[in-house]
């Protein structure tokens, strides 16, 4: 964002900011505000990110990692070239064009980064929710089993009472009925004429 080399100190990297921020100002760009003040605080992030050690370090490590990687793609291609016979120059022995393909590729590694940044992210925005979502269930789960556990005992003695109402009837109607399953019919006397 600062557009400067990563050795530089930390003296230039003020300087550099300086002069960008004075650039990119809203303040300075009043015909499109919104997009300059996307860039300056682009710019301002940049600058603070270089302004953390831990930080500047894990930039520099990224860069270091494209320009190792640039480094084996070209010792590759080399040794393919001479493989198949042919000179063995490429484009990337110009320094210039070397630096462009750093450059190229340290902007893939940072673009990577961020968008593992961006899902870790939204994973963990995702995780706390769900944990949110089962804390709240959880609660009103809690809820309805105290609620419950308030009426039941609340209507307990109306329970109680109608069970002991219900006992007290049942008990004088209960008398064993003698049944007999199969009854004869009625002898009657025969009478003569």
């Amino acid at each position: 964002v600062l557009q400067i080399d990563p050795e530089v100190t930390d003296e230039e990297i003020k300087k550099r900011f300086r002069q960008l921020s004075i650039l990119v100002h809203p303040d300075k760009n009043q015909d499109d505000a919104d997009r300059a003040q996307k860039a300056f605080e682009a710019v301002d992030k940049a600058y603070k990110l270089l302004l953390d050690q831990e930080q500047k370090k894990r930039a520099l490590d990224v860069i270091q990692a494209g320009k190792e990687y640039v480094e084996h793609t070209v010792k590759e291609r080399k040794k393919q070239l001479k493989k198949e016979g042919k000179p063995t120059n490429v484009e990337e022995d110009d320094p210039e064009l070397f630096k462009q393909a750093v450059y190229k590729q340290t902007m893939k590694l940072f673009a990577e980064l961020e968008i593992k940044r961006k899902e870790r992210e939204a994973k963990e925005m995702h995780e706390r929710k769900r944990q949110r979502e089962e804390e709240i269930e959880a609660q009103e789960k809690a809820k309805r089993e105290r609620e419950w556990q308030k009426n039941f005992e609340e209507s307990r003695d109306g329970r109680v009472d109608s069970w002991r109402n219900f006992q007290a009837n049942t008990k004088g109607k209960k008398e064993k009925k003698n049944r007999t399953f199969l009854r004869p019919p009625k002898v009657k006397m025969e009478q003569r004429e």
